[in-house]
């Protein structure tokens, strides 16, 4: 019975099974990466929850894990997706990592974001 099935199912991807593999193929603008990866960082609520405490100011690992009441592991991680991104900073203080936003990290993001999806000129053509 499953030898009839298999030989009724066509052993030619779909259509949209090939665009979606072409597509995953094509080489992607590092700027267009960029940018995906810095919403992406922004995509989950725990990192939302921690952006916004850090808004407030610096913070410790451990107060951030008596923010978000998440496990330190899982708070690490997080922090390591908005590292990545260039969102957050750390630094080593005795035994504490001290975590922080970047200055201007928003308002430099979206002028970039403006500039790489046309939105707006680049800075030397105004």
């Amino acid at each position: 019975m499953k030898c009839a099935r298999r030989a009724r199912e066509s052993p030619l991807a779909s259509p949209a099974r090939i665009r979606s593999t072409i597509a995953t193929i094509v080489d992607q603008p590092e700027e267009l990466r960029e940018i995906r990866l810095f919403h992406k960082a922004l995509a989950d609520v725990n990192r939302l929850r921690i952006v916004r405490r850090l808004a407030e100011g610096s913070a410790t690992v451990t107060e951030l894990i008596d923010h978000a009441g998440l496990s330190q592991p899982l708070v690490s991680w997080h922090l390591g997706r908005l590292r990545a991104a260039g969102i957050v900073t750390t630094r080593r203080s005795g035994r504490e990592t001290v975590c922080s936003l970047r200055a201007d990290t928003f308002a430099d993001f979206e002028r970039r974001e403006r500039v790489v999806l046309g939105l707006a000129l680049p800075a030397g053509d105004r």
